[in-house]
């Protein structure tokens, strides 16, 4: 016999299992969280977005602080470790824990805290934290169990020299010189927050150019600018071998380099949490990458199982993943359930980054004839004022039709200016085209006036032809 009995079960409380319990108790269903933390948020709220955005803003603190001839003459010269740095990045991770668990209150979500495990499609069993076990049923469940850094068989994970993007926001001490192996989102943004403590950074890029889903020209700049702080990019490498001893790692590519540190992040790719669940049990079966594969509505092999945030893959993102919560939840009260796209792109590098829509390499290959339009943050009276003078904003649109085809952004803010054009790209009519930013009067000075800035620009690219 259960110990308690749900409408909706959701399995996991970061993002995507949130928002999938809190609409489905608006809805007036009875529902039940597990989480295997003592605490809710998730991957999110302790290991992923929230602590790393976090210390990234620590880092471009002190970065302000080194660079101001002001506080230059009344600061001292004491350099401040990664633990101290982090210490002060964490202060808001209890915060955001008080947050969400009233949300659970609020909405009387009731919360398991442990380790789930199938027995069927209705029914889980618990192991609770204090060694107790309770059995859980349920007509829908969710799976929101989240994703873990991928680590390779033939690395020592519990080297005190090895790190993964985990495990990282626990180095205890402060390295001279760091190697990153993976330069995909993580990868670059951790080379961008210790190459602003000072810290000597080789990143190691398997591809052969920065993250190549972004528009060539945002990820030409991301690359002139990690350079430019000090940041040594080797790409086309692949590893072969890491050595890591008492004093020392040195990493051995498959080119025959051997690059020796005081440390090595591993960040190259994410597993989905589902090799405890017992998937076995219920027919279901994850790829080599522990994800699951589901339908439009989030709806896996069985009917009465779905799965939404980084467990799905792609696009493995905090903002993607409240959405996809929504939706599930939407589906399983026989509501809509649209599919999350045209997600914005945030990737919290120094300077940030942030697009949406297509870019100019996309357009090329469809033929589409479009015309560009750009802003300079270091012709902004706000980007001079603030010093964030570092950057663009970038319009593409159709030459005919003046639609908005795509908006990329590189700079101060960029992952919130970056909202005004997608709002604007989801407005019907003329409501989408780049005339809008010419007949609307932004405050001054502000960044967002990049948006007119380069609206004329782009006129102006059409009216000298």
């Amino acid at each position: 016999m259960a110990d308690h009995v749900y409408d909706v079960l959701v399995i996991g409380s970061g993002p995507s299992g949130e928002s999938a319990a809190i609409t489905a108790a608006k809805a007036g269903k009875r529902v039940g969280v597990v989480e295997n933390r003592q605490v809710v948020g998730g991957n999110c709220a302790h290991k992923g977005t929230i602590p790393s955005k976090s210390l990234r803003h620590v880092v471009k603190q002190i970065i302000h602080y080194k660079s101001s001839n002001l506080f230059r003459e009344i600061g001292d010269s004491r350099r401040l470790t990664f633990p101290r740095i982090l210490q002060s990045a964490r202060q808001v991770i209890p915060k955001q824990v008080e947050l969400h668990t009233n949300f659970y209150v609020r909405n009387r979500v009731t919360l398991h805290m442990g380790r789930a495990a199938f027995v069927d499609n209705h029914t889980v069993t618990v192991d609770l934290l204090d060694g107790a076990r309770e059995t859980i049923t349920a007509g829908s469940i969710v799976i929101a169990t989240g994703s873990r850094p991928y680590r390779p068989a033939d690395i020592n994970f519990d080297h005190p020299r090895v790190y993964d993007s985990d495990t990282i926001l626990e180095m205890q001490h402060t390295p001279r010189h760091l190697i990153i192996y993976g330069a995909g989102v993580i990868g670059c943004e951790y080379a961008s927050i210790f190459s602003g403590m000072g810290v000597r950074v080789d990143l190691i890029n398997n591809r052969d150019r920065l993250l190549s889903f972004l528009d060539d020209e945002i990820s030409d700049a991301l690359s002139y600018h990690l350079r430019d702080s000090g940041v040594t990019v080797r790409h086309s490498e692949e590893y072969e071998a890491i050595d890591a001893r008492d004093s020392s790692v040195t990493l051995h590519l498959k080119s025959g380099k051997r690059l020796k540190a005081d440390a090595i992040l591993w960040c190259n790719g994410r597993s989905g949490n589902t090799d405890n669940l017992n998937l076995a049990a219920v027919g279901l079966q994850a790829d080599h990458r522990g994800n699951l594969k589901v339908d439009d509505c989030y709806r896996t092999a069985v009917d009465n199982i779905y799965a939404v945030g980084d467990v799905i893959g792609w696009p493995s993102l905090a903002s993607a993943s409240f959405g996809q919560g929504r939706s599930v939840s939407g589906g399983i009260i026989g509501g809509d359930c649209p599919l999350v796209e045209d997600v914005p792109t945030g990737i919290y590098t120094l300077p940030e980054i942030s697009s949406v829509g297509k870019t100019e390499t996309e357009l090329t290959a469809a033929r589409v004839p479009y015309e560009v339009g750009r802003a300079l943050f270091k012709n902004t009276a706000r980007g001079q004022i603030s010093g964030e003078d570092v950057g663009m904003l970038k319009l593409l649109f159709h030459v005919d039709t003046m639609e908005i085809l795509g908006v990329h952004c590189f700079g101060a803010e960029a992952a919130e200016i970056v909202h005004i054009g997608q709002a604007i790209m989801r407005q019907k009519g003329e409501g989408n085209t780049i005339r809008y930013f010419l007949n609307t009067t932004f405050n001054y000075p502000t960044m967002a006036e990049a948006y007119r800035i380069a609206a004329l620009d782009g006129i102006n690219r059409i009216n000298r032809r």
